[in-house]
């Protein structure tokens, strides 16, 4: 199944999570044109991502960890880029970190796409789950889910989510289809607590902690139950849910040209606030996020 067509099933994404407007970005004055996935836009790495490649592994005692080289011009990206994602468990607590170096300056960007549903296989859906993020801001998008530029306000908005809500509830009151939307997160190295979430009949908390900027909450909103897993369990729309930390979405994008993309008019340099996505050789990536299961 993982070799067929999958909406990235507990993958790790990249170069780039997310999406990026156009699939164009421009470092150091050169404009690269990446491979187009998603509409108009390049998403979480391209028609062949890190999801669809094979990795090396190197077993631990506690753990594994998986190396690749992706090379340069690979989907569009520069520099041949090494990257290692290593997985550790301790009793209820999984830590992902993600470590890479480039030959050359390239936007760089991976996630964990683990989708989740503290009820159980086999869940119709989320909708009694409470969910929490600690984050006083999120970036609206447009049409095609490209960030508008803005960095607006959750205060008295449906991503107000700083308090728990309970998420079928939620997006009634608030008339949402779901989220897919980038949380704004501290910008900071430290380990931080980023989100909650807590199924009530069952007890089960998953907690989300990372050292990453910003959080996409995703509800599965393009699940439509032609996907079978485990004991031919379909997974239909709304069924689990993805707290993917990363750097921003569309963070590398040329905003000069931002002009041209049916959003009207952009700054002509990036936004101070829009963390930078760019590994230069003299630099190494390294960010981690832990998860953090219990029950009551």
């Amino acid at each position: 199944g993982y070799m067929r067509k999958h909406p990235f099933f507990g993958a790790v994404v990249g170069h780039v999570a997310n999406r990026i407007s156009k699939g164009r970005f421009i470092v150091d004055g050169k404009e690269y044109q990446l491979s187009l996935n998603d509409g108009p836009n390049s998403l979480h790495g391209g028609a062949r991502g890190f999801d669809k490649v094979l990795w090396s592994p190197q077993v631990l005692p506690n753990g594994i960890c998986f190396f690749r080289l992706s090379p340069d011009g690979e989907e569009g990206y520069p520099g041949d880029l090494k990257v290692w994602v290593t997985y550790m468990l301790s009793g209820g607590e999984l830590t992902i970190n993600y470590q890479a170096q480039t030959s050359k300056a390239t936007p760089i960007n991976p996630t964990n796409h683990a989708y989740f549903n503290l009820a159980g296989q086999g869940s119709r859906d989320i909708y009694d789950h409470e969910v929490s993020v600690e984050a006083d801001s999120y970036l609206p998008v447009g049409d095609t889910k490209i960030p508008a530029g803005e960095v607006a306000a959750v205060q008295g908005t449906g991503f107000d989510l700083r308090q728990f809500v309970e998420l079928g509830k939620h997006l009634q009151k608030f008339h949402l289809d779901g989220f897919n939307h980038n949380i704004c997160l501290q910008q900071t190295e430290a380990r931080c607590l980023v989100a909650r979430v807590h199924h009530p009949h069952t007890g089960r908390t998953m907690e989300v902690h990372s050292t990453q900027p910003g959080i996409p909450f995703y509800t599965g909103n393009n699940l439509d139950g032609s996907l079978k897993g485990k004991g031919a369990v379909t997974y239909p729309r709304h069924s689990a849910f993805c707290l993917q930390t990363q750097n921003w979405p569309d963070a590398p994008h040329p905003w000069e040209l931002l002009g041209s993309s049916g959003r009207g008019p952009m700054p002509p340099t990036p936004p101070p606030h829009f963390p930078n996505t760019i590994l230069r050789p003299d630099k190494e990536y390294n960010h981690t996020t832990w998860l953090v299961f219990s029950a009551a």
